[in-house]
């Protein structure tokens, strides 16, 4: 199995920039896929942008323009780089990692957007 674990969270004012970032346990080339979602407060949790072994990334339409995926393979980290916050960006966001024996969640980080 592989562990995550997310850092990066924070209070950031609309307009405002965060980078998240997702450190696996062993090396990224050994996970097909990985993801970030987040989940508000009443709502279901969601894909936000995803990342396959072979680079592709895929996004929800809220976030494209505004959100970039990548991974530093070097590193075992994925990245969600968030420009543009706004309001309803706010959100517990969760790393997620699909490997052959199943999927594995990291802890959560906390996105609040607000002035």
């Amino acid at each position: 199995q592989v562990q995550l674990v997310e850092s990066g969270g924070g209070l950031v004012q609309p307009g405002g920039s965060l980078r998240l970032s997702c450190t696996a346990s062993r090396s990224i080339f050994t996970i097909y896929a990985m993801g970030w979602y987040r989940q508000a407060p009443g709502k279901q949790r969601e894909l936000v942008a995803g990342i396959t072994s072979g680079s592709r990334t895929n996004y929800a339409d809220s976030v494209k323009g505004r959100f970039t995926i990548s991974s530093d393979n070097a590193k075992n980290t994925v990245y969600l780089r968030m420009n543009s916050l706004k309001p309803e960006d706010t959100a517990v966001y969760y790393c997620r990692a699909d490997v052959l024996t199943g999927t594995t969640w990291g802890q959560g980080t906390q996105v609040t957007v607000s002035s």
